[in-house]
């Protein structure tokens, strides 16, 4: 009797254990991290927390292209010598009218082709940590402020890193890609990665179609400030936030120097990249009652120069009267 007392108690006890268990696996428990210093495992989801929701037609950029404002890019691109380096896709460009947002007016060149973009990536690390903020899982205190504006308006590679380790490689990745986003996106032949630390160690992946450490496509970028424009990366809330972060560059240089000469009281908004003869530069500029987004990637040791010259070319273009020609500059 004593034996079978004991058989019937452990079999209530397994039974109690299995009843457990059938109810853990009816009641998801949410993945969360040991410390916000690490980043994410294998196990946590893709999907950002607050991805909810979907975003506006508008945020497609690629069916908003103008016609005439795609002429008047082109036309202006020959007539500034650069119409070479469009061909052997050594140039990429990218420019939207947003003084309206809900009527975007899109043109680029080599829009979709992925190049080397040196820091210019560097504002999906800032994405992320939004990310991370939002879901509480990075505490916005004055150490991380620091690090996140040191890495957007002195382009820190050490503060990069730094934000890339506690937030985590693979995060970053899966915000980029996410539905929600789609920064990355394999159907428009990739966009905005990191995947290595700005530093000579620290490489997890390179992007999947090309790659890349650090890459980019001018029109995914393009589609970054827009979501961040119309209140859309993370929260309206965040997006001012990281809209500030991109305010006061402390690199004069490429589209800062080339808008700044023309109109020295125009607000950018920019995060730029420099690496050997890869050079990437991308904006807001607003100023006259216009706004628009620049971004433009070059492969060529005088790709410095060159994006000083897009820049003024693409404040022209947007400034155009609607059949309107623009004329070179001397």
């Amino acid at each position: 009797m004593i034996i079978l007392r004991s058989v019937i108690s452990r079999l209530g006890a397994l039974a109690a254990v299995a009843a457990l268990g059938l109810l853990a696996a009816l009641v998801p428990v949410p993945a969360v991290a040991d410390s916000i210093d690490e980043g994410p495992g294998d196990g946590d989801i893709l999907v950002p927390f607050s991805s909810a929701g979907a975003l506006a037609p508008q945020a497609e950029l690629w069916n908003y292209v103008d016609a005439g404002l795609q002429q008047r890019l082109e036309y202006r691109l020959k007539t500034i010598g650069l119409d070479s380096a469009v061909r052997r896709k050594t140039l990429s460009v990218t420019v939207v009218d947003i003084t309206y947002p809900d009527r975007p007016r899109v043109a680029a060149v080599n829009g979709d082709h992925m190049m080397y973009a040196a820091s210019l990536p560097k504002i999906a690390i800032l994405l992320a940590a939004f990310e991370q903020v939002q879901a509480g899982r990075l505490v916005l205190d004055e150490n991380t402020k620091s690090a996140l504006d040191h890495m957007i308006r002195r382009s820190s590679n050490r503060a990069a890193s730094y934000m890339m380790d506690r937030i985590g490689k693979e995060y970053i990745a899966n915000v980029l890609r996410s539905p929600r986003y789609r920064l990355y996106d394999v159907n428009h032949n990739g966009g905005l990665w990191v995947g290595k630390n700005y530093a000579s160690t620290g490489l997890w992946r390179r992007d999947p179609l090309h790659n890349l450490s650090h890459g980019a496509t001018t029109m995914q970028v393009a589609r970054f400030y827009y979501l961040l424009e119309t209140g859309n990366l993370v929260s309206p809330e965040h997006s001012r936030h990281m809209k500030r972060i991109l305010s006061n560059s402390a690199i004069d240089h490429k589209f800062f120097r080339g808008i700044k000469q023309v109109y020295p009281y125009a607000s950018v908004y920019r995060k730029s990249g420099t690496w050997k003869h890869w050079h990437a530069d991308s904006a807001i500029i607003e100023h006259d009652g216009r706004r628009y987004i620049a971004v433009a990637l070059a492969e060529s040791p005088q790709g410095g120069e060159w994006l000083q010259k897009v820049i003024v070319a693409a404040d022209g273009i947007v400034f155009a009267q609607p059949g309107q020609q623009v004329r070179a500059s001397k």
